[in-house]
């Protein structure tokens, strides 16, 4: 996962025109490619995750967000109303991730590294930026 704190994910019909768009025009570099489905996408200290827009009608935007817990952020988040869209997993790609909507209906992915997982292990390919 890029350091980033704090991660937009945003939906595009083709994820790597749209990355490439991105990097040329607002000067992003690609940190992380998952097959044709997902870029992971770096500028200073910031970071956005460009994803097919596909899913619910109306979303092609979430957000991401990391976490020391994520299994005692979820309780915190169900406690006080969130629904819990998907509960805390472990993904072979080294995160512990759940998913929450808000009032609003927005959806938040909280994420905990758990493992320094090599990309080449579960489909991706980590680019070294210059």
């Amino acid at each position: 996962m890029p350091d980033a704190t704090v991660i937009p994910v945003l939906g595009y019909t083709d994820v790597l025109e749209a990355a490439d768009w991105l990097c040329e025009s607002f000067g992003f570099a690609v940190r992380l490619r998952i097959a044709d489905h997902r870029v992971q996408l770096v500028h200073g200290g910031g970071a956005v995750v460009v994803t097919r827009g596909e899913g619910r009608p109306g979303a092609s935007h979430s957000l991401l967000v990391r976490v020391e817990d994520a299994d005692a952020h979820c309780e915190r988040a169900a406690a006080h109303g969130a629904v819990i869209v998907s509960p805390p997993t472990e993904y072979p790609y080294g995160e512990r991730q759940y998913t929450a909507e808000d009032p609003g209906g927005h959806r938040w992915t909280f994420s905990q590294t758990v493992a320094d997982a090599d990309p080449a292990e579960w489909g991706g390919e980590l680019v070294e930026r210059a």
